[in-house]
């Protein structure tokens, strides 16, 4: 049974129901100054730590908990005779349970122009120390650094003890808890001090994958703090994922998520190989699935908007490896956990992406803000004499963002299929040179679509006419500028008159030129889309 508790706070959420439970059961509580206070002024008998140690908080606080009374009642060793007799040689008693959590130095060190000296004063010493001889010692000693678990320790304590396991995963919370706030301390004074950026990651649970990006791989996830993304996704249905299923799965989210009407977005090897809007989930679905039929065969599919049973019903007969969601309604769960018992449904809030991103590299780590989003299409500048229509901006800025979520280097011709919802036509994705993923990816792709599309629709005219009548209405988008002028040649060639790209080269004149001369009209946003 538990006789002592040392109790020293800076956040004091919940600490004085906690401390009257532990006062109830017959438990001693010692305490320091401010933490002390407010047990007291709420009727909690308190032992003030100067009283308890006979010296006093001296320093402005700075000592008062560094004391061998304190710390031999923590660390000493029940079981070992030789600790015992040392207890009763000095006067040490067991303290057998330690609440502590530390002075905020992050939230001190996140303020704008922070003085030194106020993030220095707020570096806890005697709190960290207190936690780790607690931690150090779990089997005898429990360690209470989170508000969090304040209630399951009573409800423990009232049915007899706190278990092994309990204090095992307390320990390592408090040792976690220590190991974060020093890895905030060497961050913050790397930089002020020597003006060295650091970078400390920290990501949990790791767990072993059937093997990585090939079968000979072997391979691990592991989730980052705050159970958020896609990692922390709740998974519905369907066989565990897998090293690729994740990797398609974010490039399918992050698409997915530019997007704002309902859209869908279809990955295969990390490229959006179906990307549409639409009037309804449904609808997008559809045209997205047009966007290359035979490639969104074992795809990963991310969606905007709750997956509805209309567009379930599309992917029948139909393999697809995942489909992430806002929300499944219930006819929809049910019908694709029909369909198959192996595709994985995956629910999860996409939120806000983090700020930054990072690859690993050998010998280092490169790091970059996020791309999110794209620029305004207020901002898109027409170069050439013939004016970029006002109507065809939107229609540029869906171009702008398929390419962005394509490997570069990337095209992309986009059309305007119904008023205001859009799908890409023919996609050219992870070519060396730009002009091959117009030519040989982007144009002939978009003719086999434009092909199915004709026998459809029988129009009364040739197939050629029928191309070139549905091109001339396209934007063509690519990830970055044109090097050279073929690009643009080649595009006019076959009908297209709307393209968008990010401009910047040293031949822009050149190509502006170009574009004059074919009648091409040509609109720079200013925003290179390169993604490796």
């Amino acid at each position: 049974m538990i006789k002592k508790a040392l109790v020293s706070v800076t956040d004091k959420t919940g600490i004085v129901d906690f401390s009257k439970a532990l006062a109830e059961m017959g438990v001693q509580i010692i305490s320091t100054g401010g933490t002390a206070k407010i047990l007291k002024e709420n009727g909690v008998p308190v032992t003030y730590i100067g009283d308890y140690t006979g010296f006093p908080e001296v320093m402005d606080g700075r000592v008062r908990t560094l004391h061998p009374k304190i710390h031999g009642g923590i660390l000493a060793v029940r079981k070992n005779a030789e600790h015992a007799s040392q207890m009763k040689e000095h006067g040490i008693e067991e303290i057998g349970m330690v609440v502590v959590n530390l002075y905020q130095f992050e939230k001190t060190v996140a303020k704008e122009n922070v003085d030194i000296d106020e993030a220095i004063e707020n570096i806890d010493i005697g709190g960290p120390t207190l936690i780790r001889s607690a931690a150090k010692n779990y089997k005898d000693v429990i360690i209470v650094t989170d508000p969090c678990d304040y209630d399951s320790i009573i409800s423990d304590m009232k049915q007899g003890s706190v278990s092994l396991e309990k204090r095992q995963s307390l320990a390592l919370k408090a040792f976690r808890r220590t190991a974060d706030y020093d890895a905030g301390i060497d961050k913050f004074l790397s930089k002020r001090f020597a003006g060295e950026d650091i970078v400390r990651m920290k990501f949990l649970n790791g767990k072993q994958l059937r093997y990585g990006e090939n079968w000979h791989q072997k391979a691990k996830v592991f989730s980052s703090p705050g159970g958020k993304g896609l990692v922390s996704a709740k998974q519905l249905h369907g066989k565990d994922m897998s090293y690729n299923n994740y990797v398609d799965a974010e490039s399918a989210i992050d698409s997915v998520s530019d997007l704002k009407g309902t859209g869908v977005s279809i990955i295969k090897h990390n490229n959006p190989c179906g990307f549409a809007t639409g009037g309804s989930l449904r609808e997008a679905m559809e045209r997205a699935w047009e966007g290359d039929p035979v490639s969104a065969f074992g795809s990963v599919i991310a969606v905007n908007r709750p997956f509805d049973l209309a567009t379930a019903e599309f992917l029948k007969g139909k393999f697809v490896e995942v489909v992430i969601a806002p929300s499944f309604e219930k006819d929809a769960l049910e019908f694709l956990m029909e369909k198959s018992k192996d595709i994985r449904l995956l629910q999860m809030d996409f939120g806000t992406p983090e700020k930054d991103s990072y690859r690993i590299i050998s010998g280092g780590l490169l790091q970059q803000d996020r791309d999110i989003g794209y620029a305004d299409k207020k901002e898109f500048r027409t170069v050439t004499e013939k004016a970029f229509p006002e109507d065809k901006k939107d229609l540029a800025l869906f171009a702008c963002l398929a390419t962005k979520h394509t490997k570069s280097n990337s095209i992309i011709i986009a059309r305007e299929y119904s008023k205001g919802l859009f799908q890409v036509l023919g996609m050219g994705a992870g070519q060396p040179n730009r002009v091959d993923s117009l030519r040989k990816l982007a144009v002939t792709k978009a003719k086999e679509n434009m092909d199915i599309f004709f026998e459809k629709e029988k129009p009364g005219i040739s197939r050629e006419e029928y191309y070139k009548k549905t091109l001339v209405e396209c934007v063509m988008g690519s990830d970055s500028f044109f090097p050279f002028d073929d690009s643009v040649k080649e595009a006019a060639k076959e009908g297209i008159r709307f393209i968008v790209q990010p401009g910047g080269s040293v031949r822009d004149e050149e190509i502006i030129k170009t574009a004059n001369d074919l009648g091409v009209s040509m609109t720079f946003t200013g925003r290179r889309m390169f993604k490796h």
